[in-house]
């Protein structure tokens, strides 16, 4: 059987599909991101003692920022399309795209400090968890600078064709990448201020 896309809400629902999709993903999402938040809590809370290891809270702090601001310039860039105003929502959106690129970029350097002192996911259970997890992290900002990058090229034909359609996709971007910002306001304190 196969779904036929829809840009008006489905009655059993109350939301089209690509909206019920990616909340279905996000599901998903949150509890592979949960078990590992829960394996690092147990494995804290169960050692007998715990190393205490440095991160740099200046650029977690930083990236913080970056991805907060991410998250106001994607509203920002589905709010210009709302308002049937695409060359604003291409700015807003290229200014998600920099910013994610920015925290990548900032997100280099700070492995590379760790790596070139040694400390990889070998030198400890916590550089184990940290790299497992930011690195997850890093591969799901990874991917939502994919999808930017489609509807900033190719993708972006939709809009003379479909607005509506175009204005749901970039939507359902925003929902996966407030959920990405999500994920890394709970990683910071975890990892670098506890």
């Amino acid at each position: 059987m196969i779904i036929p896309y829809t840009v008006e809400a489905r009655p059993d629902t109350g939301l089209h599909n690509g909206k019920l999709g990616i909340w279905l993903f996000l599901a998903s999402e949150v509890m592979l991101f949960g078990a590992l938040f829960s394996s690092y809590i147990l494995l804290r809370v169960g050692a007998p003692e715990w190393p205490h290891h440095e991160l740099s809270v200046k650029l977690g702090a930083i990236n913080t920022i970056i991805l907060i601001s991410s998250s106001v310039t994607m509203v920002m860039a589905w709010a210009s399309l709302k308002m049937n105003d695409f060359k604003k929502h291409r700015l807003y959106l290229l200014a998600t795209f920099a910013l994610s690129a920015f925290f990548l970029v900032n997100k280099y350097f700070e492995y590379s400090e760790h790596l070139s002192k040694g400390e990889g996911p070998w030198h400890s259970t916590f550089f184990a968890i940290y790299f497992t997890m930011t690195g997850l992290h890093g591969l799901h900002i990874l991917g939502g600078m994919v999808v930017m990058a489609y509807f900033l090229g190719p993708g972006a034909g939709l809009w003379k064709k479909n607005p509506e359609q175009f204005t749901n996709r970039i939507e359902i971007t925003g929902l996966y990448w407030h959920f990405v910002d999500l994920v890394w306001i709970f990683l910071f304190p975890v990892l670098y201020l506890l």
